[in-house]
């Protein structure tokens, strides 16, 4: 049975990807500082350690102690607001964390690892859909700190015979088909959670950052990838990797551009709820437009995106309403 470390494995993409992990006969550790993640979110088949990408040297006790065959890494810092006020604390969190983790696996003589990485080190790109190699320019720190680690990965393949799978994620939302399993983070920052607690009272009303955007209706925007189909997408980079696959970059979406309003919109039409919508000004690094093109990981990974925006939707709609209070409910 192949062994798989997970790092922010109690977080929204890394539990459900640990669930899809053991339910593919993996034998998984998960590893997360509990800042953001929730221990009731990690399958109970899966070895929780509750642990700091920023200890290093208890990182690397960890990998002189048991051998793995490869990482999924997750752990990191993700808020764009947040990063264009406190760049400092994504650089740590997302690049020198990183390293730390990078070093424990040398020392550990693991060298396949899945990062998690975004759509957001293509900045405003000058085409839409974005292919993997479409310029990196990214607007925003967190994009930057995400795409320091790609070069990071970049210069251990090249020196210490490393390979890698950086998954370039759109929107992820939406939640597992159980329903005991979704989005739980504080602070709200994404739009579905985030209208969907507007809509159960948890918020007055839903702020709308830019209306004036060149865009059909003045707002952002962007292609939504169900949490579901990216993990998926893990599972089958995690196959290509441990059959000797070699390192690429892959963006996962669907495809398809929503603007704000119209997500908005079928949130209403599925919730039978009005939303309340205040309009802001827009925030600091937010691009107008990102749609992906994902032929690449179909191609290469054999990965089909099978759920559409009305879907992902409904599915975080199942979630927040019989757990208002995310996995404390």
């Amino acid at each position: 049975m192949k062994s798989i470390l997970v790092t922010g494995g109690a977080g929204y993409i890394g539990s459900h990807a640990v669930r899809v992990l053991v339910d593919s006969g993996y034998s998984v550790t998960v590893i997360d500082n509990l800042s953001k993640g929730h221990q009731a979110a990690v399958d109970n088949r899966a070895v929780f350690l509750k642990m700091d990408l920023a200890d290093a040297e208890e990182i690397k006790k960890l990998f002189s102690g048991k051998s793995f065959d490869a990482v999924l890494h997750f752990a990191g810092s993700i808020e764009v607001g947040l990063s264009m006020k406190e760049p400092a604390l994504f650089f740590k969190n997302n690049v020198v964390n990183g390293l730390n983790l990078l070093e424990a696996m040398r020392a550990g003589n693991c060298r396949k690892i899945i990062f998690s990485s975004t759509a957001a080190v293509y900045g405003n790109p000058k085409k839409n859909p974005i292919a993997e190699d479409a310029e990196l320019n990214p607007t925003n720190f967190y994009g930057e700190s995400k795409l320091m680690f790609e070069q990071v990965l970049q210069k251990y393949r090249e020196f210490y015979g490393f390979e890698f799978v950086a998954l370039r994620y759109f929107n992820a939302a939406g939640a597992d088909a159980s329903g005991q399993m979704g989005q739980d983070y504080s602070p709200d920052t994404h739009l579905i959670p985030r209208l969907l607690k507007t809509v159960l009272g948890k918020y007055e009303s839903l702020q709308v950052f830019g209306t004036d955007y060149e865009t059909k209706d003045g707002t952002c925007v962007r292609d939504y990838i169900h949490v579901t189909d990216l993990v998926n997408a893990h599972l089958l980079a995690l196959e290509y990797l441990l059959k000797g696959g070699k390192s690429d970059c892959f963006n996962l979406a669907n495809g398809n551009g929503f603007t704000v309003r119209e997500v908005i919109a079928a949130a209403e039409k599925i919730t039978g709820k009005k939303i309340k919508v205040q309009e802001s000004a827009r925030r600091a690094g937010d691009p107008p437009i990102l749609i992906a093109d994902s032929s690449k990981a179909k191609k290469v990974l054999g990965w089909n995106p099978r759920f559409s925006l009305d879907e992902i939707i409904m599915s975080a709609w199942k979630w927040h309403s019989e757990n208002p209070e995310g996995y404390t409910s």
